[in-house]
């Protein structure tokens, strides 16, 4: 259970701008300039996944799925493509899909046998942070069991020409394995790193090559997507965990300087590159700028965030045909009706889950978690369920004649992120300082913590985003003081936070900050008004307009000559379920994201009068 580090309450108040009962809205601004000591950086910390517990929910319901899928895949055919690509006998059933390895794959084809193996590292973080949610020791002893196998496998064979993305499967074992430590402790995973480390580095690029460099002569095209410059980020987390300082110093040696020197500089250097990998890539500098304390990372992290979100469609999502844009280019405009693929959704929503973390739990600005929100709500939450045949759910189509569908290819990337995101709400979903909890995501659950020595629980109901009104209760096992922050977005106009009954106004873009002494069954009502609003494509097309209330995209059939008047008076008739009047007894049913079923066609924009 996590525990808030502890200063007098003396010292406190004398920093605390109002008494017990008050509370005040405030923004909070970002660190600036070349640290030190990082060690002396302030960031919010986040909760540990077990001290968040949901209620049923759609997020809940989600990580149950895909942990289940997770859990009933056989080990020996986990290991099949590992052994096969090395010349071990390779008993077990063929997952097929991206996950096998076929020696004889044509690449122009992009199906199976494209990326073998290439998701494994990320089913053992999500299983290890399965883990540390539910506890179960069947969880434990099969990532334990796995990351033997695995250690059995390390060849440089694995790593040498037949494999296309040695950088890339390399960076998801990082990831399993420092996840394997922290949460399973896992006491041989810094060995088992350690060998993997030792073999895949003869096989790397000297230092971060971009995709679709030729680093490989003789290689046929696919093998110039590997995503060295990825790397960085599980590198400087395993340092920070304590795999040692190597970890350190090949991060700094993957660091894609060139393309963090345009960023920072305010440079758009992000068209028409690989849009998942390079929002990760833009997370690889927070994780340089947390540990080595350079503020160049940071703005290059917060600079390359405003320019995805320039570029972003009104579902907070990005990217499509998997490449990012310039500013103020007509791409995303032609993207309606130019492709299907708009969004590569769980990738995407986990690159951008832990930008919005990192970026949030740094400069504490509530933008970040606003755009987290809106991701979460149009985009990861509506994904299609995983599938243990290998279907995934991959774009999001925002096109005209949009549906949602399954991937043609079993196995690809996003099956590997789905599981991590599923798990990753809970450490979205609140974060602390030493006096402080801080509210990022409004979705029924429970954080429990320890603070001077009383025994916390915020509790947190109601039917958010299709309802106004987010509820708390807290317990306390004896009185104690510290702040709530509670995030108010920026279309909450209006906005007010009631404290056993006593309301006060809150302001939108802002962390309301609530400061007291907490007792057992106070209670906090965060009262966050929802208006229709409409949001064109761009600056150049405002009469191509999406329809949201609150957090909340409406999708619905397509249709010519809607007004804006029409749109903005949409009525709410069940959880999800919106009616928009035509005229006389004519209506058009417009739902959420999460509402839409598989092959149900829609359209995300809506051309006004």
């Amino acid at each position: 259970m996590s525990s808030f580090s502890s200063f007098s309450r003396r010292t406190f108040l004398q920093t605390a701008a109002l008494g017990s009962a008050g509370f005040y809205v405030r923004n909070v601004s970002s660190p600036v300039g070349l640290i030190a000591d990082p060690s002396t950086l302030r960031v919010l910390q986040e909760f540990g996944y077990g001290d968040v517990s949901f209620d049923n929910s759609i997020p809940e319901e989600q990580f149950r799925q895909t942990h289940a899928v997770l859990m009933e895949l056989d080990d020996d055919a986990l290991m099949k493509p590992f052994r096969a690509m090395i010349g071990k006998s390779a008993p077990g059933e063929d997952l097929g899909g991206w996950y096998r390895y076929d020696p004889n794959f044509d690449w122009h084809t992009f199906d199976s046998g494209f990326a073998p193996t290439s998701t494994f590292g990320q089913w053992i973080s999500a299983l290890s942070r399965a883990y540390a949610i539910t506890g179960s020791q069947a969880v434990r002893e099969k990532v334990l069991r796995l990351n033997r196998l695995y250690a059995d496998v390390i060849d440089a064979k694995f790593y040498g020409d037949h494999n296309r993305f040695p950088a890339y499967c390399y960076d998801k074992v990082v990831c399993g394995l420092i996840d394997s430590q922290k949460y399973v402790g896992d006491p041989l995973a810094w060995q088992i790193l350690g060998k993997a480390t030792d073999t895949v580095l003869p096989h790397l690029p000297s230092k971060a090559v971009e995709h679709g460099t030729n680093w490989r002569p003789g290689k046929d095209e696919s093998f110039n997507w590997d995503e060295s410059y990825t790397m960085p980020e599980n590198l400087f987390l395993a340092y920070q965990r304590g795999a040692g300082e190597r970890y350190r110093a090949v991060a700094v040696q993957y660091l894609n300087e060139p393309f963090y020197e345009r960023l920072a500089n305010g440079q758009n250097d992000l068209a028409g590159r690989h849009a998942y990998s390079h929002v990760n890539c833009l997370c690889s500098a927070m994780q340089a700028y947390m540990t080595l304390g350079d503020e160049k990372y940071l703005r290059a992290a917060k600079g390359g965030f405003d320019m995805v979100l320039a570029q972003s469609y009104a579902t907070g999502g990005w990217g499509p045909d998997e490449q990012l844009r310039k500013t103020d280019s007509p791409d995303v405009f032609d993207s309606l009706t130019k492709t299907h693929s708009s969004f590569e959704t769980p990738c995407g929503a986990y690159a951008h889950f832990k930008l919005t973390r990192y970026l949030l739990r740094v400069t504490q600005d509530s933008k970040y978690g606003d755009s987290m929100e809106r991701v979460m709500y149009n985009t990861i939450l509506g994904a299609l369920p995983l599938e243990r045949d290998g279907r995934t759910f991959y774009y999001s189509d925002y096109n005209f004649q949009g549906k949602k569908v399954y991937s043609n290819h079993q196995w690809p990337c996003c099956s590997g992120t789905m599981p991590q995101v599923a798990a990753d709400y809970r450490i979205n979903t609140y974060f602390h300082d030493p006096r402080a909890i801080w509210v990022n995501l409004y979705i029924p659950s429970t954080v429990r913590w320890i603070q001077d020595g009383s025994q916390i629980s915020l509790t947190q109901k109601g039917e958010y985003p299709y309802d106004s009104q987010v509820q708390f209760e807290v317990k306390a096992s004896k009185p104690a003081w510290f702040a709530v922050n509670l995030r108010i977005p920026p279309w909450a106009e209006g906005a007010s936070v009631s404290i056993n009954g006593k309301r006060e106004p809150a302001v939108p873009s802002t962390f309301a900050r609530v400061e007291r002494d907490w007792r057992n069954g106070d209670r906090i009502e965060l009262e966050l008004p929802m208006k229709p609003r409409l949001e064109p494509i761009d600056a150049q097309h405002p009469e191509l307009v999406a329809l949201l209330v609150g957090p909340v995209v409406l999708f619905g059939s397509q249709m010519s000559g809607l007004t804006r008047a029409q749109l903005l008076a949409a009525k709410k008739m069940a959880p999800g379920v919106w009616h928009v009047s035509l005229g006389g007894d004519r209506l058009m049913k417009m739902v959420s994201w999460t509402a839409l079923s598989e092959n149900e066609p829609y359209s995300t924009y809506w051309q006004v009068t």
